[in-house]
């Protein structure tokens, strides 16, 4: 990972007037990102260090970085098509769905991604173009794509519990101590859920959106 950010900021270096380059936020952070990993070693040291120093939002520091640039990959890099990997994956949705399962297909995509990779919402950065663009190309309503996203993908929050931290610390237990209560409400609201968003989908119609 070092490696590759190093990679990053030679070719910035070298393609760009390099004032502009300091001049930018990320390039800071990525530096002091990089710095961080290589000084510590070892991964699991570096997260030690960064949840001792910034208890309250150390996932946060180390995950949006990473959300940021997974999107500007998505969105930026083009293969020899001249198609960006956003545009495959939202064309692989399109080929796997219909308009009617597209709310399914996409909530079940959100939630068992959300049990792997649990954020609290920054994966909707990286996510949201190819997703967005699906649901166009099948004539689902947009609002309603971003919901079934929304709601499918807040399920993994039952077995993956950020809201529980605070409360653990209050009452002095474990997260152990109240996840088998949460994950039988997962078991039971996954089904109902997904069956709602396929079940209400066809009562919201779908709004082409207004271009300037």
């Amino acid at each position: 990972m070092g490696a590759l950010g190093l990679g990053w900021l030679v070719n910035e270096f070298a393609t760009k007037n390099a004032t502009t380059v300091i001049s930018g936020l990320n390039t800071y952070n990525l530096a002091f990102l990089l710095l961080g990993l290589l000084l510590h070693w070892r991964p699991r040291r570096f997260l030690i260090a960064v949840s001792q120093a910034v208890t309250a939002s150390s996932g946060i520091l180390i995950q949006f970085p990473l959300y940021a640039s997974l999107a500007h990959i998505l969105i930026n890099a083009k293969g020899t098509a001249g198609h960006s990997l956003g545009d495959c994956l939202s064309t692989a949705f399109v080929g796997a769905a219909s308009t009617e399962s597209f709310p399914v297909l996409i909530g079940i995509y959100s939630g068992v991604l959300g049990i792997f990779i649990p954020s609290g919402g920054g994966r909707w950065i990286v996510e949201a173009p190819f997703v967005m663009q699906a649901a166009m190309d099948l004539r689902v309503n947009l609002g309603w794509a971003v919901q079934a996203y929304n709601a499918a993908g807040a399920l993994p929050n039952l077995i993956n519990p950020f809201w529980m931290v605070p409360l653990l610390g209050i009452v002095g237990l474990k997260a152990r101590d109240l996840v088998g209560f949460t994950f039988v409400q997962f078991v039971f609201l996954g089904p109902l859920v997904l069956f709602l968003l396929w079940l209400l989908a066809g009562t919201i119609p779908f709004h082409p959106p207004l271009t300037g």
